[in-house]
Formats: C-alpha cells, structure tokens, sequence
C-alpha cells in the first residue's frame, strides 16, 4: 500500500483496491451471459435421466417375474373361464343362446316367400321342415322352418307403424310410444308363458323349443302391420276387410304348422285322432291358433280412427 504526502496530511490511495475489484466485477458478472454451458448440463441430466430406466428397469418387471404373481394371474384367469361357462349353462336351459344363429340364416328369397305363405297360407302342401342328418335345415333352405327374423323385424315395424297412426290421431308422444311396445312385448311373453305351461300340463312330447314358440307368436306382427297401413290409407272398413283376412290366414298357418309338433303322427297325416290325450293336443293347437286373431285385434283396434 502507498502512502504519498499531501498538503492535507497522508492520505490512503486505493489503487491496488481498484484493480483487484475490478477483476473481480469481470468474473463475477460479466456483461453478456455464457450460455454454452448451460445448456449442456441439461441434455446431460435429461440423459443421465433416459439411461437410468433402461439400467434400473420398469417397476412391473420384478411383480412379473414373481412366482406367486403368476400363479395368483393363472388362477383368476382359470375362476374367470370357469364363471363364463357356468354363466352359459344355465342361460343356455332356458333360452338356447348358441342356436340364435340358426333363427337368423335367412336370405330375401326366403323372407319373401315366407311373407307370402303368412298372408296366403291356403296353397302350400309340405308343411313338413327338412332334416339333414338329424338335423333341421337353415330357414334359408326351408320356408317352413322358424326363423327369428321376421317376427323381429315385424315387432320393430310394428312400433314405427303404431306411432305413425298415433301421429295422424295428434296422439303421438314419446312416452305413449313406449307403452305401445311395452304392452306388446308383455303379451308377447305372456303368450309364450302360457303355452310352455300348458305344454307342461298337458305332458306333450315335442321338439319346440321357447325360441321356437317365440318365432310362431312373433309372426302375427305381419298381419297387424297389414291390417293398420291399410286402416291408415283407405279407412277403418278397409281395417276391419284386411284384418279379417290375416287372421284366417294366421290361424290356418298355424294349424297347419303345430299339428306336425304336437300332435301324433295320425293326427299330421290327417287320419281320425282317438284317445283322451291326443284330444287335449288337439284343443292345445287350435287354441295357439284362434290366440292370434285376438292378439291382433287387440293391439290395433285402436290405432284406427
């Protein structure tokens, strides 16, 4: 440190002072930022972060590689497969979910030639359903065979043609709608119901199925549709004509159709029927048969004003 003589006395001069601060402010805080290194350090944590997983490894990969993880895997795996099968069974006793596929093998040439035997039943001879090693044929190759198809569609038709009326009466509301489908449905399994109760009773011995009776009931929707477009395009005289048309021909179709299901063999080839329960079978089909007409009036009377 330097002292120089003044007029004043000694005074301190800073000069070593001055300089040391100086290059201290440089490398302290210079007057444009030094970003080079800066951004190496964080690509070099980023991928410090990368290689770290791919050395320590995913989180799951010890609970995979655990023994008990797996067995306690095969053996919910097994209890799931075990509940769907027994869920199968025992939907499957009562309606027969695998042979949903057999209902449905239709095509246009079967749908059309089956509306026409529903609507003019009077000239078909074979009412026989083919086998083909004990086996009945798909729908699409017999027109006498049950199909789910139509009466599905005919129930769908049906709804659109009741709500149509409805809207021509200023009637139509969405809720109203739905309880022209419910009513239908609820007759629908009540029908059903009733007929696999007295086919108990009567200890029939037959091969229909429920999805069988289902089909035979659901057919009647055909006739109904008839009977309400009509009633909509040319009046309730007109209703009432076609209607009554339908019902004949359902009731014969289904004369014709049931008696190769429920009653003996001389009574399908039209010999005399004897004995006290083959005339129970035989009151059985006429009244599946004479129920459809009443159906059908009592779910379109209504409709037609």
């Amino acid at each position: 440190m330097d002292y120089t003589a003044t007029q004043s006395g000694f005074r301190q001069q800073p000069n070593m002072r001055l300089r040391t601060s100086l290059v201290d402010g440089s490398e302290g805080s210079q007057l444009f930022e030094d970003t080079s290194g800066a951004a190496s350090g964080p690509q070099k944590g980023f991928s410090n972060q990368q290689a770290r997983p791919q050395a320590e490894g995913f989180p799951g990969q010890s609970i995979l590689s655990d023994p008990m993880s797996n067995l306690a895997m095969a053996y919910g795996s097994s209890l799931a497969s075990q509940g769907r099968e027994m869920v199968d069974k025992n939907l499957d006793r009562f309606i027969p979910i695998s042979k949903l596929k057999y209902y449905f093998a239709v095509d246009t040439v079967y749908v059309g030639k089956k509306l026409g035997l529903l609507v003019f039943p009077y000239m078909h001879d074979n009412w026989e359903v083919s086998y083909q090693q004990d086996t009945p044929v798909a729908p699409r190759f017999d027109v006498n065979a049950p199909d789910l198809y139509i009466p599905a569609m005919g129930f769908i038709t049906y709804i659109l043609v009741a709500g149509l009326a409805l809207g021509t009466q200023n009637k139509f509301s969405p809720e109203l709608l739905g309880v022209q489908a419910s009513s239908a449905l609820v007759w629908l399994i009540m029908e059903v119901l009733a007929v696999l109760l007295s086919l108990y009773l009567v200890t029939v011995n037959t091969d229909l199925t429920t999805i069988d009776l289902l089909a035979f009931s659901g057919y009647k929707y055909v006739g109904m549709i008839v009977g309400v477009v009509t009633g909509l395009l040319f009046g309730r005289p007109a209703y009432y004509l076609s209607l009554l048309w339908c019902c004949v021909a359902i009731f014969v179709f289904m004369i014709r159709t049931l008696r190769l299901k429920l009653l003996s063999e001389a009574a399908a080839e039209g010999r005399l029927v004897r004995g006290a329960r083959n005339q129970l079978r035989m009151y059985l089909t006429m009244s599946i048969a004479a129920a459809q007409p009443i159906f059908m009036f009592w779910l379109t009377y209504h409709l037609i004003r």
